[in-house]
């Protein structure tokens, strides 16, 4: 990926203009970090105490992330069978969405663009100040505002966290 594809939005654009460049930026380095690499490396652990942290693991979880707010808590799509909302014993979390070691690179990374996609056309159809259709949960509520600032912190702190990983994995290493 070229850097030109790498840019930040416009310095003087509307509010929806610049909170989706900004998000769209994330997601990018969120695609270069992974450039490159291979299916092993891309399901290497390199954290001892947190082995489902990986680069196809972090990928993986994003791509249910944008699900969770664009599909599931704005427009009140069930979350039963995905796999972001998979529960074990006494409500335990399954973290299933990060457990993804038989997925190769390739069909992780064009999962994650289909979802960063239908996000987007999302945002694009709705007002900022609409608020989400997922009555279970008190964030489900929150204006479409407000979930895509959660996204844009969700995938900021994230592609850190694969910054970290790859100069692990690999030694590659870079701002954006």
């Amino acid at each position: 990926m070229t850097e030109s594809m790498r840019r930040r939005p416009p310095f003087v654009a509307d509010e929806r203009t610049q909170l989706v460049g900004w998000l769209d930026l994330q997601r990018e380095i969120v695609r270069w970090k992974c450039e490159g690499l291979t299916d092993e490396e891309a399901h290497r652990s390199v954290i001892p105490t947190s082995p489902l942290m990986t680069v196809g693991g972090i990928l993986s979880h994003l791509r249910w992330t944008e699900d969770t707010w664009f599909e599931v808590a704005f427009l009140g799509a069930d979350p039963i069978g995905r796999p972001q909302f998979e529960e074990g014993e006494n409500g335990a979390e399954l973290d299933l969405d990060w457990q993804v070691d038989e997925v190769p690179l390739d069909q992780l990374l064009a999962d994650y663009e289909q979802a960063c996609d239908r996000s987007n056309e999302i945002i694009a159809a709705h007002s900022l100040d609409d608020v989400g259709q997922q009555s279970a949960w008190p964030s489900g509520g929150a204006t479409l505002r407000w979930m895509l600032h959660h996204m844009l912190e969700e995938t900021a702190r994230h592609a850190g966290h694969l910054d970290l990983i790859r100069e692990l994995v690999d030694g590659e290493k870079g701002y954006y």
